[in-house]
């Protein structure tokens, strides 16, 4: 009873001090954002209305990439006030082990977990979305452009040019280079502008048709063509926001999309993994940070224990990225690219905990 009465205690004092870091966190981050926009207003109707809503808007974001770092924090200055005030002493000596703390910690977890999927999955891309569609709308400014010549996609038997995607997923400028079997070019498309029309197909206006016939060249002039494409607002969308803040759904179609026409979808299947693994990051942080409730007695104020907790998120938040872009580079497994952070980061508790246990 009294080991359950403790954990309910040991709860509330670290949802309370991660939530603070939390909060501090996002307002830091929100103010060099801020800072960061200022530079761009002025721009087309972009104005400082416009760029708070952005920042605001990119805030869910920060929340899912910031997690694990205000757990370690709040869980270490939690566990470090208690150790100060000899609370843990005296619930080990009662019989409290280690590994009863460590159930304890990572029951209070599963809420950070659950909070983490609901941002990474529910929340942040919807808004990262939003966020570039309002700031690309009010620059006029594309969705979409990966080389000067405007974005390609391909698609099946087809290689497409798209000059312009706008915000609101209309094309301008479109090229379609159709091949055959023998991967001969059959025909070249040019069209004006394209309309999605839902499930499958676009409506081309004012197109220029050429085709190729044997050692021959017919070219056909049409106000609208039909254009039936695996292409769809979505697959073209997602290139707006980054794969880490992209959601599972999203990442899958788009991972198959690029499969299916013999594409490198090595940084999306990363991103796809880390999406599932990086929630269960904030039980690692959480374990990380016990072992230093136990060295009250040999490492000073809370604020020095607090920075380590602080140096050891970035440390972790570097690993990340690091580690997503090597195994990009060294076309590594996705699965361990994305779990080989959380990995290092579980063995180096573990390493302190069997540490300050011995000692």
């Amino acid at each position: 009873m009294a080991v359950k009465v403790f954990e309910r205690y040991l709860a509330r004092e670290i949802y309370a001090a991660t939530a603070l870091v939390l909060v501090a966190f996002l307002m830091l981050f929100a103010f060099f954002d801020l800072i960061h926009e200022f530079g761009d207003l002025g721009k087309g109707g972009y104005q400082l209305h416009q760029a708070i809503a952005f920042v605001l808007l990119t805030m869910p974001g920060r929340v899912y990439e910031l997690f694990p770092i205000a757990v370690l924090i709040g869980t270490l200055y939690a566990l470090t006030l208690l150790a100060r005030h000899s609370e843990i002493t005296v619930l080990r000596s009662s019989g409290l082990s280690t590994t009863a703390l460590l159930k304890a910690l990572a029951r209070i977890g599963l809420v950070f977990v659950v909070l983490t999927f609901v941002f990474g999955e529910f929340i942040a891309p919807p808004a990262e979305m939003a966020a570039q569609k309002l700031r690309l709308k009010a620059m006029s400014s594309l969705v979409a452009q990966e080389f000067r010549s405007g974005l390609w996609v391909k698609d099946e038997m087809s290689f497409v040019n798209v000059r312009e995607v706008l915000p609101d997923n209309r094309l301008r400028d479109v090229r379609i280079y159709q091949f055959d079997k023998d991967y001969q070019l059959h025909s070249i498309s040019e069209a004006q502008g394209g309309k999605y029309l839902p499930p499958d197909s676009w409506r081309l206006t004012n197109v220029v048709q050429t085709v190729f016939e044997n050692d021959s060249t017919k070219v056909v002039r049409l106000p609208q063509m039909i254009w039936r494409s695996a292409l769809n607002p979505d697959i073209l969308s997602v290139l707006m926001v980054v794969p880490e803040r992209m959601s599972l759904v999203n990442l899958f179609l788009y991972i198959r999309h690029l499969e299916e026409n013999q594409q490198n979808a090595q940084r999306y299947v990363i991103a796809l993994w880390k999406k599932l693994i990086y929630p269960l990051a904030v039980l690692v942080m959480m374990a990380l940070a016990l072992p230093f409730a136990y060295m009250q007695d040999r490492m000073g104020a809370v604020s020095i224990k607090v920075f380590a907790g602080i140096m050891l998120g970035i440390t972790f938040h570097l690993l990340n990225g690091l580690f997503s872009s090597l195994g990009v580079i060294n076309s590594w497994p996705p699965f361990y690219s994305a779990i080989t952070p959380s990995a290092l980061f579980l063995l180096l508790a573990a390493g302190m905990i069997w540490w300050v246990e011995r000692r």
